[in-house]
């Protein structure tokens, strides 16, 4: 696994990467990106916090509502169900020094 030093919200982030996934991981700081600078020019939230939930929460919807659309899955979720806790400790892994979601 690789490290990659991206930027999101002018502020910078190294993240591991499995070999191969660089262009995957670019695309979705980008998405990322685009989702909170959307939000935080709206005008109506600045707390870097707030800003990066509601966009977590944005893209997780955009996400749901497609067809093909498929949430990872650990061993311990049962078919065709998402391990939320997964999820959430993969999101405070990246967050880092910037705090825990939960």
């Amino acid at each position: 696994m690789k490290q990659m030093e991206v930027t999101i919200l002018g502020q910078s982030y190294l993240l591991g990467c499995p070999d191969g996934g660089e262009i995957a991981l670019l695309e979705a700081v980008g998405n990322v990106d685009r989702e909170m600078s959307a939000i935080r020019d709206g005008g109506k939230v600045k707390a870097r916090e707030r800003i990066a939930v509601l966009a977590a929460l944005n893209l997780a919807y955009a996400l749901a509502g497609r067809p093909a659309a498929r949430a990872p899955q650990s061993a311990s979720a049962a078919p065709g169900e998402v391990d939320l806790d997964h999820l959430i400790e993969r999101l405070d892994q990246a967050l880092g020094a910037d705090g825990q979601l939960l």
